[in-house]
């Protein structure tokens, strides 16, 4: 099964009070539960177990569940050659060009006809429904992918009221002061990761990989106006990540000596395996989030 330690998060807020009764959760999601692609389906998605034996890993009013998507994957390059040679069969055949409306219409039956024989592609995200801190925690690379994934949770659930998290303060002033001053707060040091961009949108950007970001090159582009909008981040050496402008959450990393933790639990017990990894994962990150938040001046009040 998948690891429950989550590389890139995209985290919501609760806007209202909200709660869930864990048989009544399992039954929702057994309602859309995941069923792979018919022939000519180009991509379908449900809930898929979290565990062999379960939908829902569950633990002191957390929820982790498993969003499955499968789609089919047709390179442009493919499509285009069947249309083509759809194309010229007619073209020779009638003797005549085929116009546009007539190319469409060869275009969706090649799609018709290649789909079946497509390779496809199985994607797996977590959600982590945190009713202690009143948060969902959405595992995915980009605010796109994550509502995609909400979408289904809402209809699965008739509701669910949430709203991005947000800081009271913009995280790119932040993040720009704390490098300009080599000033981070406690538990936290820069990663050797960081997007520069100016505040002019034709003012250029600039993306740092595997460098010391506290150095001369830096300050000049901060000097220049630059604002940090990514930044890498360590705290406490027990979690390294990226931190963005609109407060998602990539390259997530633990340390060896955190995933290690939970060795003596057999590998053939994949259910006990995969609750433990999770209490551990949302304990550690629990406080890591803590920690930043209050670093960054707290929760934006709505």
């Amino acid at each position: 099964m998948k690891s429950p330690f989550l590389k890139n998060v995209c985290i919501y807020t609760l806007s209202r009070e909200f709660s869930l009764s864990r048989e009544a959760f399992h039954e929702q999601l057994s309602h859309f539960a995941f069923s792979a692609c018919g022939a000519h389906d180009m991509a379908t998605s449900g809930w898929t177990n979290v565990t062999p034996e379960t939908m829902v890993a569950e633990h002191e009013g957390s929820f982790l569940i498993c969003y499955c998507n499968e789609s089919k994957i047709l390179p442009a390059h493919v499509v285009n050659e069947e249309v083509a040679n759809r194309v010229s069969k007619v073209e020779a055949t009638q003797g005549r060009k085929v116009r546009r409306a007539e190319r469409l219409s060869l275009k969706d039956e090649a799609l018709q006809a290649l789909v079946p024989r497509a390779f496809t592609k199985f994607t797996h995200n977590y959600v982590w429904i945190d009713l202690n801190h009143q948060r969902v925690i959405v595992e995915a690379g980009s605010a796109r992918a994550a509502e995609n994934i909400l979408a289904l949770l809402r209809k699965t659930l008739g509701s669910l009221p949430v709203v991005p998290l947000m800081m009271e303060n913009p995280i790119e002033l932040t993040l720009t002061d704390w490098l300009k001053t080599n000033q981070t707060p406690t538990g936290f040091t820069f990663g050797t990761d960081a997007v520069l961009k100016a505040i002019l949108e034709d003012g250029g950007a600039l993306r740092v990989s595997k460098q010391e970001l506290v150095s001369e090159e830096i300050s000049t582009h901060l000097d220049a106006g630059k604002l940090v909008t990514t930044a890498g981040l360590r705290w406490q050496d027990r979690i390294s990540f990226r931190l963005n402008d609109d407060m998602t959450i990539k390259a997530i990393h633990f340390a060896d000596e955190l995933r290690d933790q939970n060795d003596d639990i057999e590998r053939e017990d994949i259910h006990s395996r995969l609750v433990a990894d999770f209490i551990l994962f949302k304990a550690e990150f629990t406080d890591m989030l803590r920690a930043l938040t209050t670093a960054l001046g707290g929760e934006c009040e709505r």
